[in-house]
């Protein structure tokens, strides 16, 4: 059987409520591109209906692939899966929670068809989210831009569609800390950006991605593609070692001039400043250390229990 033109990756992990919706709008949007298509759904091993929901949409539209892991190994390797799975001359990644409207996918289609580009990806110009959610993300999205050097990173998720010699050399970075919208722009290939306002989700509740959950995910973006946390060392222990030689010539001064030397109070908190500047370095050193020996410990990303495509 010859390749479909296009492959939709959509990794879902405890959305019974939406799987219906989600097929049937997917299904809606790519059949407006092609008829030669399929959709993969990558149950990141969800505890409730989710699997039994999407083989049952399946039954109805064998195009709909469903690739279910063995455990949930989290949203970034979920999509690894399913593009290791996708067999289609372009391959789109779009979340499974439809605050990516995938409407939008003919419009990235028909970018990488009339101006030739390789990758066309999702541009957030709005977010139907909470003011605490929209100004962390924002807040990490400006110090991301402003460190990583990777302009195609900003303000984007994983949303996007690939031909397939960017997806070649997008599967081809194998390091197990994946930032998917960070590897995507490393990659280089002519991107064209789609702008969008990102939806709040179809069924109305908060978004399954936790604060814990994208707090981990800033961490992986910022130690994978940013020197940021070694210059916050470097420049703190140099404006330490600064204010510690003006400490010690006005201590100098004031023994000489017979002004009255710090109290204990001030004693105190040098000594906690100082402890509290070196745990923060050794936080740093270990996050560090902690992802070189995720590296080196060259586990697999995802195991799949079973894949119902045929």
């Amino acid at each position: 059987m010859a390749n479909p033109l296009l492959s939709v990756v959509i990794p879902v992990f405890n959305e019974e409520g939406l799987i219906s919706t989600l097929v049937q709008r997917t299904t809606d949007a790519v059949q407006t591109i092609t008829e030669d298509y399929e959709i993969i759904c990558v149950d990141d091993g969800s505890r409730d209906q989710t699997l039994a929901k999407l083989l049952a949409a399946r039954a109805s539209n064998p195009r709909l692939k469903v690739l279910v892991l063995s455990r949930n190994f989290g949203h970034q390797a979920a999509y690894t899966a399913g593009l290791h799975a996708a067999k289609g001359q372009y391959v789109a990644m779009m979340d499974g929670d439809l605050q990516d409207p995938p409407e939008l996918l003919a419009r990235m289609y028909e970018s990488l068809q009339q101006d030739q580009y390789d990758i066309a990806y999702g541009h957030r110009t709005d977010r139907a989210e909470g003011w605490v959610r929209q100004t962390l993300i924002k807040s990490f999205h400006s110090v991301f831009r402003n460190f990583s050097q990777l302009e195609e990173a900003d303000n984007v998720g994983n949303f996007s569609m690939l031909n397939q010699r960017a997806l070649q050399a997008f599967l081809s970075l194998n390091e197990k800390n994946r930032y998917l919208p960070g590897l995507r722009s490393f990659i280089g290939f002519r991107q064209v950006p789609v702008p969008y306002a990102r939806q709040a989700r179809h069924d109305g509740t908060v978004p399954k991605m936790s604060y814990k959950r994208l707090f981990a995910l800033a961490l992986d973006a910022v130690f994978s593609f940013s020197s940021l946390p070694i210059k916050i060392c470097l420049y703190t222990g140099l404006f330490g070692m600064i204010i510690c030689l003006a400490g010690g010539i006005w201590a100098l001064i004031s023994k000489l001039t017979g002004v009255a030397p710090f109290g204990w109070s001030s004693l105190e908190l040098s000594i906690y400043f100082v402890g509290c500047i070196q745990l923060l370095f050794l936080g740093i050193l270990g996050e560090y250390v902690s992802r070189i020996y995720r590296e080196n410990q060259n586990r697999p990303l995802y195991f799949i229990q079973t894949y119902f495509n045929g």
